[in-house]
């Protein structure tokens, strides 16, 4: 891939455009605080933490601040997957079975499911959210864990409750969401013979030195307190709690002590606590190449659409990779991104994405849920990226 020519990029115009959109987004009150990040072509050319970590104690953002990262987690544990097929532990299409055999989920004519793990990663799996069905829904009726609750059950126990309730369509035939990397968390922790947290640590945080990322908060001094979008500001999120996300669906169930509860079952989908900095690490690590964690020919599938044609609900011009969004048309997405660049978000108020062809990387971590993660922020903060670019 050949080097970004330097003259596109504008870096007189970026923080001030970045400062503009931030500013206005926390005087208008829809987010509290964030620690934004952008790295072009390998070099860190704006950081900043705007606002508040703790509104109520007037203590001000930090760069280093924790959050509960939701499902920032899931490219974390789809990298450690990765790893694993990498040094030939793991195959994509492997059945899921043969490590998991008690996870063997039915069809809907009751037939058991062949599930691999490449259903897995690219959420083609049949599986969904309980936040995504109805009130008093099958995986509630089942009392499956989103993974953000305080449920007090074990991950073995909530992927029983899960392959209880019928696939809702034959893997590989639909795309949908889904908590298909909670049984991922599980597949990669019978494959190391470990737990999800030591695999992830041995697999991917500690060969590239994020030490801020586990699945509870390694400093809980840093870590900043969960909001969520009200009026007429944001209020803080209470333990339990639950939030309405589209309408006709149950929303989401939030514990925001989770960050902190060393007994809750590891989410590989949504349990993760990390900074800013430590995700962006990861970034540039994938966006490079991968080394030292993943050949260049795994990042490539990684990040490369795997679906097809398969519609994708929320998303549209988009399609999916090993565990993260792809674009593919840019005019139907209606953004400024390049075709190819890769894309998440998480419900605790996160979003971030990266521009192979532009050599760039953004990460944007709030502590306002909903608005951080797909609110008119992340389409503001897209743009003031993209207007910094020459054509």
């Amino acid at each position: 891939m050949s080097k970004m020519d330097s003259s596109k990029i504008n870096l007189d115009c970026l923080p001030g455009r970045m400062d503009e959109v931030i500013d206005k987004t926390i005087a208008d009150k829809r987010l509290v605080g964030a620690v934004t990040k952008v790295a072009i072509d390998g070099k860190m050319v704006y950081s900043r933490a705007a606002g508040f970590t703790d509104r109520e104690k007037n203590r001000p953002m930090r760069e280093d601040a924790l959050f509960r990262l939701a499902s920032v987690s899931k490219p974390i544990v789809s990298t450690a997957a990765l790893v694993l097929v990498g040094q030939g532990r793991l195959q994509l299409d492997d059945r899921v079975d043969r490590f998991l055999p008690e996870f063997r989920p039915r069809l809907q004519n009751g037939e058991f499911a062949a599930l691999t793990i490449r259903h897995l990663m690219t959420h083609t799996a049949g599986l969904t959210y309980r936040f995504f069905q109805e009130e008093n829904g099958p995986y509630q009726r089942a009392g499956v864990s989103d993974g953000m609750d305080q449920s007090g059950i074990t991950l073995e126990e909530n992927l029983q409750r899960i392959a209880s309730v019928p696939l809702l369509y034959t893997p590989g035939t639909e795309w949908k969401y889904s908590i298909a990397t909670d049984v991922l968390g599980a597949v990669i922790a019978k494959v190391t013979e470990t737990t999800l947290s030591e695999a992830v640590h041995s697999l991917v945080t500690k060969p590239i030195g994020m030490t801020d990322t586990d699945f509870i908060a390694v400093d809980p001094d840093r870590l900043a307190i969960a909001y969520t979008n009200d009026s007429p500001e944001p209020r803080p999120i209470l333990n339990p709690d639950k939030i309405d996300f589209l309408e006709g669906t149950a929303g989401f169930r939030l514990a925001p002590d989770r960050a902190l509860d060393g007994t809750a079952y590891p989410s590989g989908g949504a349990g993760m606590v990390g900074s800013a900095g430590d995700f962006m690490r990861l970034l540039e690590t994938l966006r490079k190449g991968g080394a030292p964690l993943l050949p260049e020919t795994l990042v490539r599938e990684l990040t490369t659409n795997q679906i097809g044609d398969l519609p994708m609900a929320y998303w549209p011009g988009r399609g999916f990779g090993l565990g993260i969004t792809v674009l593919k048309d840019p005019i139907a997405a209606n953004t400024p991104e390049s075709p190819g660049t890769w894309r998440m978000g998480g419900t605790y108020g996160h979003s971030w994405f990266v521009d192979p062809k532009q050599r760039l990387s953004v990460v944007a971590f709030t502590n306002t849920a909903l608005e951080g993660m797909s609110g008119q922020f992340t389409v503001d903060l897209c743009e003031a990226v993209y207007d910094s670019i020459k054509k």
